[in-house]
């Protein structure tokens, strides 16, 4: 007999959305570090927030809405409440009842420059490290730094002249076309009208230059998790700036070694790295390189070697997964608030798999 394809307008269920979501699902773990993390940072939404007054939506639900939207690609805020709306795991994540209303998308981005007003990124940052070294996660000896190019959020048309200079085009205000063929543009003569703080840069000889921001991380190598973040311009210094800058942060006084590709042998670098005590392992170049035998003969050069290609995947992973190959965000201090959340992110599904049953 075949069934009968009726469509049922209301639903009533005695399932709640906690007995839906499978036990060993894999945002059941991430779900319980999040919490912990996020109950570390209540005194902190305490002080955010006025004693009276309209309640805004909990910034617990705002990271966690947010948190999501990294994990699954979510590529606008828009998109988020759409799926909050009949994803019932995003739901469940985020902390909503199944009749519970999702808030407005232009209401969830004012609640949420609130939290980047507050520094909250690099407190929940924070807060995962802790859960991290609670765990014996994280060494304090080995570290490897490396940097990435993130595209801003402007196109190429809005990088224009800053004395305002008259650029010939066919007369269409809304979106004209431009020749810059022949036209020589560089960041102090040039600014683009769109992110004044991005520059344009490029990833090597030969590349397309691009209006970008520089992203600088700091893992540790036993198990490669993000310990530090950076978000600067893209200048041709940034990188080995960042780096320093990073193994100042370092906690404690105990002896550091520093992995590194080739763009980090350099003499004034690795003269810096040994003032601080820090034991440059970066790779040699073929020519006129400043690491010498003091530094490669001991075995843990070759396994820092071995290491140090670990940073290549938070990279990947927060440009793949976490919307950072091109920016959605503009301004030095929102790209670098995401950053440091995203990286926050990656931490936690490398630490779903490293801790047993986490709690």
């Amino acid at each position: 007999m075949r069934g009968a394809d009726s469509e049922q307008s209301a639903m009533f269920s005695y399932v709640s959305p906690e007995k839906r979501v499978p036990a060993d699902h894999p945002l059941r773990a991430i779900r319980r570090m999040t919490d912990e993390a996020l109950g570390g940072l209540s005194r902190r939404f305490s002080r955010m927030y006025a004693w009276g007054g309209r309640p805004s939506i909990p910034p617990e639900k705002l990271l966690r809405a947010l948190l999501l939207q990294a994990l699954y690609t979510v590529r606008s805020e828009r998109q988020l409440m759409e799926q909050l709306d009949y994803n019932l795991l995003f739901r469940w994540f985020v902390g909503l009842n199944m009749d519970e209303a999702v808030w407005d998308a232009t209401t969830f981005s004012k609640n949420r420059e609130r939290l980047q007003k507050g520094d909250v990124a690099e407190a929940f940052f924070d807060q995962v490290l802790k859960q991290a070294a609670a765990h014996d996660l994280l060494s304090s000896e080995h570290f490897t730094v490396d940097g990435t190019l993130l595209e801003a959020w402007a196109s190429q048309k809005s990088f224009q002249k800053k004395d305002g200079g008259d650029r010939p085009s066919d007369g269409d205000p809304s979106n004209p076309t431009v020749n810059f063929h022949g036209e020589e543009r560089r960041n102090d003569t040039h600014c683009s009208t769109t992110d004044p703080q991005a520059r344009l840069a490029r990833k090597a000889q030969g590349r397309e230059a691009k209006l970008s921001y520089h992203g600088h991380l700091l893992t540790e190598n036993r198990h490669g998790l993000i310990v530090n973040t950076r978000v600067t311009q893209a200048t041709g210094r940034a990188e080995r700036e960042a780096a320093l800058e990073m193994v100042e942060d370092i906690p404690g006084d105990q002896p550091v070694t520093l992995g590194g590709d080739r763009g980090y042998d350099v003499a004034e670098f690795v003269g810096e790295l040994r003032q601080r005590g820090v034991t440059p392992h970066v790779a040699q170049k073929q020519k006129w390189s400043a690491i010498d035998g003091r530094t490669t003969r001991w075995t843990g050069y070759e396994i820092s070697q071995r290491k140090r290609k670990q940073v290549e995947e938070p990279f990947g992973w927060m440009k793949t997964i976490g919307l950072l190959r091109k920016l959605r965000h503009r301004g030095l201090a929102k790209v670098g608030w995401f950053f440091t959340f995203t990286a926050a992110a990656y931490d936690l599904v490398r630490m779903r798999k490293l801790i047993p049953n986490p709690v």
